[in-house]
């Protein structure tokens, strides 16, 4: 429980910055993969403040030391239900364990599955495979703008993903066909979430659109964000993190364009939420970067988020809790040819400015212990994990 007067909690998932592959990666074909350690060995890396919080110290990075006095408690989180997706990692955080992962199609879904959905919307589909949602753009976006037919992909995660040009399928049809095929996509091919992927432009130069929407399958209950809004504490969502959630016990939310967009909002919640959890997802790590295998964009682009961190840093006040963690993982190195998201430990950071010091929380078995640390803070608990907010306040 609460073991000082702390009223507010700012939760950041990094989305894939992953820090080593777990002890089972060989089972999904991640040995080896360490998103975190090979950017840092790909350069040397500008990141003053996670230094100063701790980073270096959760495991060896190159040009990454360690300090004497870390600012933050760190550790490396383990994901304990099986599978490597967004919601995977995000659910297990609120206290969600799975017994049997989210399902994957890495050869295109069944063709029952593709029939029922063409019935129900009324005209065919192209695609059908796993693909980068920029490339399937270049190879069929055309075809699409000439038949009306949306493009259905998928991905290494649990995803059914649907393209469409807002001039050929407005973007409220488009969010009519993902309604129906999250209908459809349930029993054995329950995928964690079905995306509208809205575009625009024109032949060559197809870009999407800042419109998307997840629909996520509804979490069991009960989960931490379900426990904080029946004792009436506020939940601000930023990024994505209503859609993983299906809206539940999230009372307010904004979207985002990008990372420092996403850095901007979290900066004015700070300045206008006082009390409750602000829970961000900040999404460019993965969807720019780690799933193009773009190992220097990746580079830039922690050095842009702690650039941003630095400003809030100065926020935080003595009833502030930080809690920096991922999802998973998702190594842009060429040393592996896969652009799935990689089985890893995520890292976390835990920074509380009336703590007098960070110490070690060592290596958690479950990313739930997250959720109980936040759940102590307001009094509360959920039923997984181990909460280790006696760590950063030691008696």
């Amino acid at each position: 429980m609460n073991t000082r007067p702390l009223q507010r909690v700012i939760w950041i998932v990094l989305d894939s910055v992953g820090i080593g592959p777990l002890p089972d990666a060989a089972e999904y074909g991640d040995v080896g993969r360490n998103t975190l350690g090979h950017i840092a060995r790909s350069r040397p890396l500008n990141l003053p403040n996670l230094v100063r919080l701790g980073l270096g110290n959760i495991a060896p990075l190159d040009h990454l030391p360690p300090v004497a006095a870390p600012l933050a408690s760190f550790g490396r989180g383990a994901t304990r239900s099986p599978g490597k997706d967004t919601t995977t990692g995000h659910w297990e955080m609120a206290g969600i364990w799975l017994e049997q992962a989210f399902p994957v199609y890495p050869h295109g879904f069944p063709r029952e599955i593709i029939d029922r959905f063409e019935a129900a919307i009324g005209r065919g589909t192209l695609g059908n495979k796993p693909a980068s949602g920029t490339e399937i753009l270049k190879e069929l976006g055309a075809e699409h703008v000439r038949t009306g037919r949306p493009i259905v992909y998928t991905s290494g995660d649990s995803v059914f993903q649907i393209a469409a040009h807002g001039a050929v399928i407005p973007v409220p049809e488009l969010y009519r066909m993902c309604e129906i095929a999250r209908k459809i996509l349930d029993g054995p091919h329950r995928v964690g979430r079905v995306i509208a992927r809205p575009f625009a432009g024109t032949e060559g130069q197809y870009r999407r659109t800042e419109r998307r929407h997840d629909y996520a399958v509804e979490p069991p209950r009960p989960m931490l964000l379900d426990v904080l809004a029946e004792r009436g504490i506020p939940v601000f969502g930023v990024g994505k993190i209503h859609d993983i959630y299906n809206g539940r016990g999230v009372a307010d939310y904004v979207t985002t364009r990008n990372n420092l967009d996403g850095l901007e909002k979290i900066g004015s919640a700070l300045a206008t939420r006082p009390r409750g959890l602000i829970f961000a997802n900040l999404v460019d790590f993965d969807m720019l970067y780690g799933h193009r295998k773009d190992v220097e964009g990746f580079a830039r682009s922690l050095e842009e988020f702690d650039r941003g961190l630095e400003p809030l840093l100065g926020a935080l006040g003595e009833t502030d809790l930080l809690v920096l963690t991922a999802d998973h993982g998702c190594d842009p190195c060429p040393c592996s040819p896969s652009t799935d998201h990689s089985r890893e430990y995520v890292p976390i950071l835990a920074y509380a400015p009336a703590s007098a010091r960070g110490s070690s929380i060592g290596i958690r078995d479950t990313l739930a212990d997250m959720g109980q640390t936040v759940a102590g803070v307001f009094g509360c608990g959920i039923t997984r994990g181990c909460s280790f907010l006696e760590t950063i306040f030691p008696a």
